[in-house]
């Protein structure tokens, strides 16, 4: 099966002075999934995973009411304040549902960008190993030094950073973005999303300006702890669900396809089921 392992839905009204801004017009509206199912259709694309976009767990709620809704949502990664002192309560509470597969704090949205490196997240992230969760890291260049103590102090959970950690498309900067991925990649629990590339790259959205960086997460994470996912509706800001899956089985080498569209996903987010038996 091919999986997109990143993508979103909303509902404007519960977004209200949240992120899009209405200048954002190309997704400052409702995205649900009878918007979405036909494009994955003529993809090929067998199922998605389902991530949080506000930090809320009612938003958590909303996601994981619509996968219990539509099959081909694979599994949901939500919300919880992993520094809240009740964090460990509200995890378990989550995790009973079965397509509850990982959290996200929204790293990338917090001042402190060392918040992550921290050991009061100790009781949280205990939880989250019992209800045998993963953790989605949503960051930028300036949060990896952080988030590689936070993947070295926890070596058994599974980590996976989005959008190949933002890197700085749009102004060239490559250097000090690969330097610090490969401590993370040295990681053995780390994985990477081969996704939100093409919104990083700012007018230079063709496919040799992001290739350099498809390639160094390729080469970085290996075919086998790479996962392909889209970032829709978000994508819009940059181009069409189409041309992005193209464009990333033109940077992803034939014989590592089934990996990096699909199989990884499977086994990072536990798609086989196994959660439901633990």
């Amino acid at each position: 099966m091919r999986i997109d392992a990143h993508q979103h839905f909303w509902l404007m009204r519960n977004r209200q002075g949240q992120w899009p801004p209405p200048d954002l017009v190309g997704i400052h509206r409702d995205f649900m999934p009878q918007d979405l199912e036909p494009i994955l259709k003529a993809c090929g694309i067998g199922g998605t995973i389902l991530v949080q976009s506000l930090p809320t767990m009612d938003d958590t709620d909303f996601l994981l009411d619509l996968a219990d809704r539509h099959p081909f949502i694979l599994g949901v990664v939500g919300w919880v304040d992993l520094k809240a002192p009740d964090a460990a309560s509200h995890v378990a509470r989550l995790a009973a549902h079965p397509k509850l597969k990982s959290l996200r704090p929204m790293l990338q949205d917090i001042p402190d960008v060392d918040w992550i490196d921290d050991p009061r997240l100790d009781a949280s992230v205990t939880a989250m190993k019992e209800a045998d969760l993963r953790f989605d890291a949503l960051v930028m260049p300036q949060h990896l030094r952080a988030l590689t103590a936070f993947a070295g102090r926890y070596p058994d959970l599974p980590i996976v950073i989005d959008h190949g950690a933002k890197p700085r498309i749009a102004a060239g900067e490559i250097a000090t973005w690969r330097e610090a991925l490969a401590e993370l990649a040295a990681l053995a629990n780390v994985s990477c999303k081969l996704s939100g590339l093409l919104t990083e790259a700012g007018e230079r959205r063709d496919a040799e300006a992001i290739r350099p960086y498809a390639n160094a997460l390729l080469e970085l994470f290996g075919p086998e702890r790479l996962i392909w996912g889209s970032d829709w509706p978000v994508l819009r800001l940059g181009g069409s669900y189409e041309d992005w899956l193209a464009m990333c089985r033109a940077f992803v080498p034939p014989d590592h396809h089934d990996a990096v569209f699909g199989r990884n996903a499977a086994r990072f987010y536990k798609l086989d089921g196994s959660k439901e038996s633990a």
